[in-house]
């Protein structure tokens, strides 16, 4: 019997010392086999090594694999992950974690490494570290199965505590403490539009409008049909001074919702701020008109220099015969400056075809307002040298016409001559225009 005893005893030593060296990994880690791309790279005897010990990783002989792994350079892939690994599984956790850490450091694009450092940040309830590390994974391989599921499982979890955490803080009043708990939602759900709408309003509220334009931006990008977001995002781009991308937003809405009455005020509203109006139909035929009338010059006038011309100031004169004229707002400012007459009866006559010598009067005048706005026109030929067979010196428009030839803006024909009773062209008339604009840029 104490024979039988003795033969048994070395056999039980053995199998206890197994029990003591052998250790399963834990049930919830996730050990992936060795990466081809960084193994192809090895030579023959390390990869064997290698793949020796990464076995007895996943069957849990941790201290036999740490032994093998050890005999790796430390400038291996798998030196400081295998290492990981087989501390993990012997549930020596800070040790496992600094041997992730020198591998994430070493090859920053090692899945294997950021995958074991993942785990150990979830395990010890660092979820938001765990989340960076699911992520570097999901950069090399957007598709990995076993990241993206824990990835989005930390992301949801974790943008709707912010969530809820910035609600409540917003209903208390800590406007700081709901923008930093929206803000940590964006951190783990970048386009998440509810986090992006609570964001703008709450800055929009703070009257600081260029951050609530950027979450309005996002938050639209996410639902471009979202009509009340839109109008917001327009509003806010309005009180921000941003014209021209607000106009852009309330054309948007005005497409998407035709009896908007808001955006169509806002709508006229820009367009005076821009300084945008349409232009008549019948403006645009004045450079094919054979002729061109006093209504046409004012409107001419008024398109042109409308940037350059202060609007007239005090009570526009009376006149009665533009009611029907399309040009009626033109033709008030032009009279108002004293630019084209209005006659005693007070009548315009907005149809009245203008002569040469009335463009030459009508130019004269044109320039004079431009000096007194401190705009200079040098003349191109001095006066007294200046010889017109056709106009005389007693003439009303005699000064006026010396002026403009000495300018070089109106040129005289053949033998001297102004020919001051033909009409005007369109096209003449805008190229007038055009050369005093010119001068005075």
């Amino acid at each position: 019997m104490v024979k039988k005893n003795r033969f048994l005893a070395p056999i039980l030593m053995l199998l206890l010392w197994s029990c003591v060296t052998y250790q399963p990994p834990p049930p919830n880690l996730y050990i992936e086999s060795l990466p081809a791309a960084e193994a192809s790279g090895l030579s023959l005897e390390e990869r064997l090594i290698a793949e020796e010990a990464w076995q007895n990783i996943k069957q849990g002989n941790a201290s036999k694999a740490i032994k093998q792994i050890t005999r790796l350079d430390q400038d291996n892939p798998f030196y400081y992950t295998g290492l990981g690994y087989a501390y993990y599984v012997l549930q020596d956790i800070p040790r496992a974690e600094n041997y992730f850490k020198a591998a994430t450091t070493a090859y920053p694009d090692l899945a294997l490494a950021h995958l074991g450092l993942g785990q150990i940040y979830q395990e010890t309830e660092r979820d938001d570290m765990a989340f960076t590390e699911y992520r570097e994974v999901l950069k090399h391989d957007p598709d990995h199965p076993w990241a993206r599921a824990r990835y989005q499982g930390i992301q949801s979890r974790k943008t709707q505590e912010a969530m809820e955490h910035g609600r409540a803080s917003f209903s208390s009043g800590g406007n700081e403490a709901a923008k930093t708990s929206y803000l940590r939602a964006l951190y783990y759900t970048p386009q998440f539009p509810e986090a992006h709408k609570a964001l703008a309003e709450i800055y929009t509220s703070e009257g600081q409008f260029e951050n609530a334009i950027v979450h309005f931006k996002a938050a639209v990008n996410n639902e471009p049909e979202n009509t009340e977001l839109l109008a917001a995002y327009a509003d806010a781009l309005f009180q921000s001074g941003d014209n021209s991308r607000s106009m852009e937003v309330y054309e948007q809405l005005l497409d998407m919702d035709p009896d908007n009455e808001t955006a169509q005020q806002r709508i006229e509203a820009l367009k005076n701020r821009l300084g945008i109006f349409e232009l008549p139909s019948q403006y645009h035929s004045i450079p094919a008109a054979e002729s061109v009338t006093k209504e046409q010059m004012s409107a001419l006038i008024g398109v042109k220099f409308k940037d350059v011309i202060n609007k007239p100031e005090g009570r526009p004169p009376i006149i009665i015969d533009i009611s029907t004229s399309w040009a009626s707002p033109y033709i008030l400012d032009a009279a108002s400056l004293g630019l084209l007459d209005v006659y005693p009866n007070h009548t315009f006559q907005p149809r009245k075809i203008i002569t040469r010598a009335e463009m030459a009067e009508t130019l004269h005048r044109l320039i004079r307002q431009l000096e007194a706005k401190g705009h200079r026109f040098i003349q191109q030929i001095p006066p007294e040298r200046i010889q017109i067979e056709d106009v005389s010196p007693d003439n009303f428009y005699y000064r006026p016409i010396i002026m403009m030839v000495s300018y070089d803006l109106m040129s005289m024909a053949g033998g001297r001559r102004f020919n001051p009773d033909q009409p005007v062209s369109g096209a003449d008339a805008m190229q007038h225009l055009d050369l005093i604009l010119a001068l005075i840029k």
